[in-house]
């Protein structure tokens, strides 16, 4: 089996010869590549070739069409401080405290605006130089997430409290445009959209929060994605997920990141039919040895890998500064552990 015939097998609870691995190597390719980050997060040819050469190098079954967490704030109007070394951050939110303006942020025009055309130019070249053997996987920031990007995090939860009719009409346009942008990137040449949505974990909102606003938007992000060719669906949400995972499966989610922080024992009962990556402890990849890595991979793959829908993963990003013979100790084990289920 090919990597993606592997991943898509196991999304779908089908028969695979081996648990599959997703690496989450984003960021990262950069380093190893020897390339300035702020250079690889601006440019859609140098992601694109370090995401190749990661993918060579480490034998990957996915790669990443992801730049960072602002691509969205960004070209709704936020403005972003780059580092050297680092990811972006929001120096200047489009939205003001109260909410103001959310009418008027540019939703036609924003898939051409700042570095979305960078993205979907590293989104066609990867599908271009990989084709179907490994899977192109492409991003949009969640509504809760890209919420609190536009306006800041308090500001964000202030409204939702006192004004909670402008706070939903927020996010009715954060979630149109996660639709907009998932749209363009299957159309560039994706096979899927990570819904990577941090702000919507249960340790930022309460469950009730989740369900009442988040999940019904989340639904149509993924509906629409369906509609628009994905191959499965992804909702990633940092942190202890366990209170709002049985949302998953309403919001019509195939594939569930599990982070370290969450029992994927219990994840698994609460959701017996939909796939699981994860949960391997993402600092680990620069603290801990490779042996270490290698055995924490190895009782993942002995608990979890016959229940067919699993694919071994850390339970979010390697960190940028990740030691790359920790990276391969994890795929090493999976492609050793020869599970044919």
């Amino acid at each position: 089996m090919t990597g993606a015939e592997r991943l898509r097998a196991a999304i779908a609870f089908e028969s695979v010869d081996r648990v599959p691995v997703i690496a989450q190597v984003f960021g990262h390719a950069s380093s190893l590549a020897g390339v300035a980050l702020k250079d690889y997060l601006r440019d859609g040819e140098l992601l694109a070739r370090c995401q190749v050469a990661a993918c060579r190098h480490y034998g990957l079954e996915a790669v990443f069409a992801l730049m960072d967490a602002g691509v969205e704030t960004e070209a709704l109007g936020s403005r972003l401080r780059y580092r050297d070394s680092t990811y972006p951050t929001v120096e200047q939110y489009a939205l003001d405290p109260h909410g103001e303006g959310i009418d008027q942020l540019p939703l036609d025009r924003a898939c051409t605006a700042g570095r979305i055309p960078e993205l979907l130019k590293a989104t066609r070249r990867l599908r271009h130089d990989l084709g179907d053997a490994v899977l192109v996987i492409g991003c949009v920031t969640g509504p809760m997430t890209l919420a609190a990007q536009l306006m800041g995090l308090e500001a964000a939860l202030y409204l939702a409290i006192d004004q909670a009719s402008r706070f939903a009409e927020l996010l009715d346009v954060t979630a149109r445009f996660a639709q907009n942008c998932s749209r363009k990137q299957l159309e560039a040449g994706a096979h899927a959209v990570m819904l990577f949505d941090p702000v919507a974990s249960p340790e930022v909102v309460p469950p009730q929060f989740y369900r009442e606003l988040v999940l019904p938007r989340v639904r149509e992000v993924l509906a629409s994605q369906r509609q628009h060719g994905a191959a499965f669906t992804w909702i990633h949400v940092t942190g202890n997920t366990l209170p709002i995972l049985r949302y998953y499966a309403q919001a019509g989610a195939d594939l569930a990141n599990i982070d370290f922080s969450t029992d994927l024992h219990q994840a698994s009962q609460t959701l017996p039919r939909t796939c699981l990556n994860g949960n391997l402890k993402p600092l680990a990849f620069v603290n801990e040895t490779p042996a270490t890595i290698r055995a924490a991979s190895e009782r993942l793959l002995r608990d979890l890998g016959p229940r067919r829908g699993f694919i071994l993963s850390p339970g979010c990003e390697i960190p940028l500064e990740a030691r790359p013979e920790t990276i391969a100790a994890m795929i090493a084990a999976a492609r050793d552990s020869s599970n044919v289920h």
